[in-house]
């Protein structure tokens, strides 16, 4: 039997730490708490645990400090830390951020959506830990590659030469897809469909054009982000900072702060200067997720800052000069914001230098045999266990089926499969699909009646929860956002339904 992970827990309110002992224990952690800031960093040089949950506001040395400190050790600088933070802390993101901290949770949290991203960011911590050991092996081997041909080198002709130049090109963007693909994503497009051969091309174009103006279109889940990875991570700007951004997720009070940064004094609350997303991505790339929803007096700032190279921090009487390439993307028309008033012209166009489109994946079925497989082979892996075969009759369905979710609904999908086979043979009864009458009619669903609607009180959520995935095609951010209720109640009641 594996020994369990631990996870370190840092907060001095008891309740919290026991709410999450009874909630993580069983899904075969071990818990570790500390009741300060000290004591947090002592067991975590002696523990050395997997990942540490981190209370912002804490007597003596506070989460910021701590995370700090141990971002500066060398045993403990790569262990993810995850800020508890209240909304009242907000302000105090960009600092956590710049701290070392890779993501937060306000409180009160949502057991639930803790244990989702704990998981997650173990998964990227094991797999970036793989990437660098294949990145060393790789190296070495260009080391042996380049000695061996020096002396061929210099017998081939010009033309020679240039064709030599494209193909270590391709093969540049060959090691990108297959060797960083688990942890960046790119082999979200591998396929051998028309469209993935454009993206790539499209990507490979963009690795040696350093100016701003990349805007990455498509529907939710079609890998907008993991195109915008790896863009950064294959041009010149690799060993710099990539920080992603959601506008959507900026409360509309901090925005201009978390963005620009600000001052000390600037307004209620900013005990010190801040830097913003913008010098936090200095010399590297800002990736601006769902740019279409950004608030329209804050795209006027925004533009200037991508025309000028120069941000103002909230309160501040001096700009400052930053060299931060923007990558942006949207899943909705900006052409239709444009003509409705809510999207500027000028930033479009700014934004809008060079458009990668990322097709849907129902748009390449051809694709989908290709994606279930890599991914069952990635969840295997993950898991522990032998390679996993996949029915013929259980692709046909997948490749049958409309995919709401894009790719991101087929990895989910794949991975559910692969757990409830107990890593056997993925049969067609493995599959979990959402109920897809509505999300193949066209044209928009008429208003819901209540009379439509069932007398049973859960029946009745469940077909409120089941349009409204159908509205935002399987989103299931969006969807909680539309009927107003948090999405881990989503998931749970998809989980109910489906029997488990």
């Amino acid at each position: 039997m594996s020994p369990k992970e631990k996870l370190l827990v840092a907060d001095d309110n008891p309740v919290n730490v026991n709410v999450l002992r009874d909630a993580l224990e069983p899904h075969g952690y071990e818990i570790l708490a500390a009741p300060n800031g000290d004591t947090a960093l002592k067991i975590a040089r002696l523990a050395l645990p997997g990942l540490i949950l981190l209370d912002i506001m804490m007597p003596g040395l506070d989460g910021i400090e701590v995370c700090r400190r141990l971002k500066a050790i060398e045993s403990t600088h790569e262990i993810p830390v995850i800020f508890l933070t209240a909304r009242q802390e907000m302000e105090s993101l960009a600092e956590a951020f710049e701290a070392g901290g890779v993501d937060y949770v306000t409180k009160p949290f949502q057991p639930e959506e803790i244990l989702i991203r704990i998981e997650n960011h173990l998964r990227t911590r094991r797999l970036t830990r793989e990437l660098t050991e294949n990145n060393a092996a790789l190296q070495e081997r260009t080391a042996e590659l380049t000695a061996a041909n020096e002396k061929l080198r210099q017998e081939i002709s010009c033309r020679e030469r240039a064709e030599d130049a494209v193909q270590v090109a391709d093969e540049k963007l060959a090691v990108l897809a297959d060797r960083e693909a688990d942890h960046w994503g790119v082999a979200g497009f591998m396929g051998k469909s028309k469209t993935v051969a454009r993206i790539l091309r499209d990507v490979r174009k963009l690795h040696n054009f350093g100016a701003t103006g990349v805007l990455l279109t498509g529907e939710s889940g079609t890998g907008k982000e993991l195109i915008a990875r790896a863009i950064h991570f294959g041009g010149q700007r690799a060993k710099e900072p990539f920080i992603p951004v959601n506008c959507v997720a900026i409360p509309g009070e901090l925005a201009e702060s978390m963005l620009f940064g600000h001052v000390k004094g600037s307004f209620t609350g900013a005990l010190t200067d801040r830097k913003g997303f913008f010098e936090l991505a200095d010399r590297g790339t800002l990736f601006l997720d769902e740019v279409g929803d950004m608030p329209i007096a804050l795209q006027a700032k925004l533009l200037r800052v991508i025309e000028d190279g120069v941000v103002m921090p909230v309160g501040a009487g001096a700009g400052k000069t930053v060299d931060v390439r923007v990558i942006a993307a949207t899943n909705v028309d900006l052409n239709a914001k444009m003509a409705a008033g809510s999207f500027r012209q000028d930033l479009y166009f700014r934004l809008a230098r060079f458009t990668v489109v990322t097709p849907p994946l129902r748009e390449r079925p051809e694709d989908i045999p290709i994606l279930a497989r890599h991914f069952l082979n990635l969840f295997a892996v993950d898991m522990g266990v032998r390679a996993v075969e996949i029915d013929q009759a259980a692709l046909d369905i997948l490749t049958a089926y409309p995919f709401p979710g894009n790719v991101r609904e087929l990895k989910n999908i794949i991975e559910g499969a692969l757990i409830e086979s107990a890593g056997k043979r993925v049969e067609p009864r493995h599959l979990h699909l959402l109920k897809a009458p509505a999300l193949c009619a066209s044209g928009p669903e008429p208003a819901p009646r209540y009379a439509d609607l069932p007398l049973s009180v859960e029946a009745a959520e469940e077909e409120l929860i089941q349009r409204a995935l159908s509205q935002t095609h399987g989103n299931i951010a969006e969807a909680a956002r539309l009927l107003g209720i948090n999405r881990t109640r989503i998931y749970r009641k998809l989980a109910s339904s489906r029997g488990g």
